[in-house]
C-alpha cells in the first residue's frame, strides 16, 4: 500500500504563507488519517508512504502519530509493522533534479527494510542530459516585472547574484526574498527542485532566460515521454510539480519487489537518463538594465535566522496561544489556588507566622 499525503502542511516551500507548516493539525492531513485507516483494513505486506523532509522532521512531523497507529493496528492484528524512515536525494539516485524526500516504509513482518544504493552520488545526471533533445510544443515567454533581470543572473544562479554578497549589482538584500525569485537552470548540475506553483518570477528558470516549457518540466521531473498531463497550464504544471519523480519511485518500488516479493531486475531502472559526454556553456551574464539600477542599495539585508518578519509573526502567533492556554489554567484553577496558598507560602499561614515570632 503506497501513498503520499499532501505535502504542504509540511513542506518548507510553503512557509511564506500565515497557513504554512500547519502539520498535521491541516485538514489536508487527514488524508493521512485515511490512509492508515486504509492499512489497517488491508494489513499489506509493505506500507510505503513518500513526502517532504518536515514530514519526518522538525516540529511537524508526523512520525509519532504513525507510530501510535502502527502499534494499535499491530496488537488488534498481531502483525509487526514498524516504520523506517530515510530522507533520500532523488539526484543521487538518477533523477535531474536536486529534489529531497522524506520515505517511510514498514513491512508487516517487521523485518528491516534495505535501501537501495545511491548509484548517482558522484555523478549526478545534469539538466542537460534531460534537456538536450526535449522540443516543446510551445515555448512560454518571460513575462512580468523583473523577468528583464534574469539574463544578468549567471546560469545556477539566483536574485542573490544582485545583493551585497553576490556578484552584480546589490538591488536586493541578502535572503530577502524567496529562494526561487529569478532562480536558473545550470545545464552541468541537476535542476532545482520543480514546483507545483509557477509565478511570473518564480524560477528555476532555462539558462536560455526564459520559462522551462511543461515538456521540460515533465523530462526533469523524469516522467516517461508518452505521459500528458491535462488541463491548462498552471494545472500540469501543478500535477508535475506536486508529483514523486518517476524514476525515485521506480528505485524504491524495484527495491521493495526485490526483498518481498521474489523479484529479479537486470539493468537500470527503465526510466534512466544517460550522462551526455559534454555539456555546452550557457550564455553569460548580461549587463543590468538601466531601469533596475535606481534599486542599488535601497533594501536591507535579513536580519538572520528566527529575526525575520516572518518568524516574527509565526512566534507572535506561538505566544497568544502559549497566553491563552495560560489564561484557561488559571481560571480553572484559582479557587484550588487560592485554598493551597498558605501551604505555598508558609510564612502567610497563622502557625508558621507564630513560629516566626
Amino acid at each position: 500500500l503506497a501513498g503520499g499525503p499532501p505535502c504542504q502542511p509540511f513542506s518548507t516551500a510553503a512557509q511564506w504563507a500565515e497557513s504554512g507548516r500547519s502539520g498535521i493539525t491541516d485538514p489536508r492531513s487527514l488524508t493521512l488519517l485515511a490512509f492508515l485507516e486504509l492499512a489497517e483494513r488491508f494489513l499489506p505486506a509493505v506500507i510505503l508512504i513518500e513526502n517532504v523532509p518536515g514530514f519526518v522532521q522538525g516540529r511537524t512531523s508526523a512520525l509519532s502519530i504513525i507510530d501510535d497507529e502502527l502499534h494499535r493496528i499491530n496488537a488488534r492484528h498481531r502483525t509487526r509493522y514498524r516504520i523506517e524512515h530515510r530522507v533520500v536525494q532523488a539526484a543521487d539516485y538518477g533523477v535531474p533534479q536536486r529534489r529531497r524526500r522524506a520515505i517511510l516504509v514498514a513491512r508487516r513482518d517487521g523485518k528491516a527494510f534495505r535501501w537501495p544504493a545511491a548509484t548517482h552520488a558522484t555523478e549526478p545526471v545534469r539538466a542537460y542530459d534531460a534537456l538536450f533533445d526535449v522540443r516543446p510544443e510551445v515555448l512560454p515567454r518571460p513575462r512580468g516585472h523583473w523577468t528583464d533581470l534574469l539574463p544578468s543572473i549567471p546560469a545556477g544562479k539566483n536574485y542573490q547574484h544582485h545583493t551585497s554578497r553576490g556578484e552584480g549589482e546589490p538591488l536586493f538584500g541578502h535572503r530577502s526574498w524567496f529562494w526561487s525569485f529569478l532562480l536558473k537552470l545550470a545545464p552541468d548540475q541537476p535542476a532545482w527542485t520543480i514546483p507545483a506553483q509557477a509565478g511570473p518570477a518564480t524560477g528555476p528558470f532555462h539558462w536560455e532566460n526564459r520559462p522551462l516549457a511543461v515538456e521540460e518540466l515533465a523530462k526533469l521531473q523524469s516522467f516517461p515521454r508518452e505521459w500528458h498531463f491535462e488541463g491548462g497550464h498552471s494545472a500540469r504544471v501543478r500535477q508535475i510539480g506536486n508529483a514523486t519523480p518517476p524514476l525515485l519511485a521506480e528505485v524504491i518500488g524495484r527495491a521493495v519487489a526485490e526483498q518481498l516479493f521474489g523479484r529479479a531486475f537486470n539493468g537500470p531502472p527503465t526510466l534512466c537518463i544517460t550522462r551526455q559526454r559534454t555539456v555546452p556553456a550557457p550564455p553569460g551574464p548580461t549587463p543590468v538594465p538601466e531601469r533596475f539600477l535606481a534599486r542599488r542599495g535601497m533594501q536591507p539585508d535579513h536580519p538572520g535566522v528566527g529575526a525575520g518578519p516572518g518568524a516574527q509573526r509565526r512566534r507572535l502567533r506561538e505566544l497568544r496561544t502559549e497566553f491563552a492556554r495560560l489564561l484557561v489554567l488559571r481560571m480553572r484553577w484559582l479557587p484550588m489556588a487560592r485554598a493551597a496558598e498558605p501551604l505555598l507560602h508558609p510564612a502567610r499561614h497563622p502557625i508558621a507566622r507564630q513560629r516566626l515570632r
